[in-house]
């Protein structure tokens, strides 16, 4: 009987070993944890932490391809970041990422909440219905920049030959100073909702059934139980839901290259987008990764600022 017992309690084999046996035991362990993982560390460091020290190196210097001597330059190792606090141009391209970020991040939770609130029944009509809203994410996003490109020109746009059959006069609307913004908005909100609804989606199926079934007897409304427990609940999934888009969204590039090139003008500029501008139009590698450290230390700060205001935890009291 005492085998059978010793064969389901892991912790009997332990029985009467000393202390120090245990801690050894321990040890071994974790040598043996940093053994299997040092390899995968090790390519990560190589894969991100060395370009990141050298990216950070570089934009202490001048570089510029032009003048190979620039390479290892630190004589005014801040000038690029002196440069960067009186560029207009860079300026610029901050407020324009802002408002990319922020309205594309606000309207894709919105959407992506609000259509997971309606599929989460089960019905294989809504199954379906889940396959096909996650189309736009699994695209490639070359191909979604081609669509809105092609839904987006006067003379081929399905879109614009509606207006014309209504009689409504829309001009292009990423050449159109008032609507070049707005156009990169509304196709990234297209192309990126569904993660939002996705990850609300699994959030709400693991959700314990327990909790409406008390609220509803307690006599809540549909508008009570989604304020006062659904929210609640998925209060940490649209956090990081929140944070993956705004880190998204400050790398947006392909829709802005395809759409406006950054135009009219400097509108549709942002700040990632000046980075490339500078590096691969003009070779100013120094000064484009000055202008990508300031960038990185800045989403750095504000997903921090984002976590410490709202919090990761989901208390339903």
């Amino acid at each position: 009987m005492s085998n059978v017992t010793d064969a389901h309690d892991p912790s009997a084999r332990f029985a009467g070993t000393s202390p120090t046996s245990l801690g050894r035991i321990s040890r071994q362990q974790q040598r043996f944890f940093v053994y299997l993982v040092a390899p995968s560390l090790a390519v990560l460091a190589l894969i991100t932490l060395l370009p990141s020290l050298y990216l950070l190196a570089t934009s202490f210097t001048p570089l510029n391809l032009t003048r190979p001597e620039t390479l290892w330059d630190f004589s005014q190792p801040l000038e690029n970041y002196r440069q960067l606090s009186l560029d207009s141009r860079f300026l610029n391209s901050i407020w324009v990422q802002v408002k990319l970020s922020f309205w594309t991040v606000l309207a894709q939770l919105a959407i992506g909440l609000g259509l997971a609130l309606l599929l989460n029944v089960r019905s294989r009509l809504l199954e379906a219905l889940r396959t096909v809203f996650l189309i736009p994410m699994v695209l490639p996003p070359i191909v979604v920049a081609i669509i809105w490109k092609v839904i987006y020109t006067p003379d081929i746009s399905p879109m614009h030959g509606i207006f014309r059959a209504l009689g409504w006069n829309v001009p292009a609307l990423i050449t159109d100073p008032h609507w070049a913004l707005t156009s990169i908005i509304i196709a990234d909100t297209w192309e990126w909702f569904p993660f939002t609804m996705l990850m609300v989606l699994a959030a709400l199926q693991m959700m314990p059934q327990e909790l409406l079934d008390a609220a509803k007897v307690d006599g809540a409304s549909p508008w009570q139980l989604t304020r006062y427990i659904t929210l609640p609940f998925i209060r940490g999934v649209l956090l990081v839901a929140g944070l993956f888009r705004l880190i998204d969204s400050i790398k947006a590039f392909p829709l802005i290259f395809i759409l406006t090139d950054g135009g009219p003008g400097s509108l549709t500029e942002v700040t990632n987008y000046y980075s490339y501008m500078q590096a691969f139009n003009f070779s100013y590698l120094g000064f484009s990764s000055a202008i990508t450290v300031v960038l990185l230390a800045a989403t750095l700060g504000l997903s921090w600022l984002i976590v410490r205001l709202v919090g990761w935890g989901a208390r339903v009291d």
